[in-house]
């Protein structure tokens, strides 16, 4: 791995991130990586190898119990596995939600919610309760939620995994059009080795338990990238590479 873990420049840093559990079980060793601004960045790996809890400790939730992580929380946006909406409030209310914490009164509510609603594609949908959303339109009112903060770093953790392929495949370009408007720094979890290619300036590949860092890939496709780009013979090639790395970091 190439020493990019020490970057002045970056918005998300992990120093030598190692993390034990208390019952023994060595998740990661030795992480170092960043994430610079306006780059995306997307780990794969096997099941059980850390990449959540590379999230997790990225945003607070969990102390590694080795290394450090250079972030500002405080502008950091977080889209779980699930769309965690709640299910008493619309989608307007739901996107306006975090937006209240911060103490924003109710006009500033509702005008961020306007944007990002509009920026998601769910315009016209406001007055809709989460019963009623397909998945993908859950996802994309989650996504809305967390832009009304405008954070310059996003930690993405696998959230299209339960939407079937073509809703998927939309929800990528979707988040690609986002990551071009918003210029953020974003760190995307998934085993999807397309999605990785297709959304990303650097794929990472970690190994099984303990999670390690074992392969990276730039990703030479200009953005904004498009549907046709799935079916181009150095895509496939990439992802084909990809694969091999991550075959051999499954022994």
């Amino acid at each position: 791995m190439s020493d990019v873990g020490h970057a002045t420049d970056s918005s998300l840093i992990f120093h030598n991130v190692s993390m034990v559990f208390p019952d023994g079980t060595e998740a990661l060793r030795d992480i170092s990586f960043s994430v610079k601004p306006s780059e995306f960045v997307t780990v794969v790996g096997p099941s059980g190898c850390g990449k959540s809890t590379l999230l997790r400790i990225a945003s607070g939730l969990m102390e590694p119990t080795g290394g450090s992580v250079d972030v500002d929380r405080q502008q950091l946006g977080y889209v779980f596995q699930d769309a965690t909406l709640l299910p008493w409030r619309t989608v307007q209310g739901n996107v306006e939600f975090l937006s209240e914490l911060q103490g924003y009164n109710k006009v500033e509510c509702q005008a961020l919610a306007t944007v990002a609603i509009n920026l998601v594609g769910l315009t016209g949908f406001e007055d809709f309760y989460p019963k009623s959303l397909s998945g993908g339109m859950k996802m994309r009112a989650s996504l809305a939620r967390t832009l009304t903060l405008k954070p310059p770093v996003f930690l993405f953790d696998e959230p299209f995994g339960a939407v079937d392929e073509i809703t998927r495949e939309l929800l990528n370009e979707e988040t690609q059009e986002l990551f071009i408007k918003e210029g953020f720094a974003g760190l995307f979890i998934t085993h999807s080795i397309g999605e990785a290619v297709f959304m990303s300036k650097k794929v990472l590949v970690m190994s099984a338990r303990p999670g390690q860092l074992v392969s990276e890939f730039d990703i030479p496709f200009e953005y904004p990238r498009t549907p046709a780009l799935r079916f181009e013979a150095k895509f496939a090639e990439l992802c084909g590479e990809v694969s091999v790395a991550l075959r051999g970091a499954h022994r």
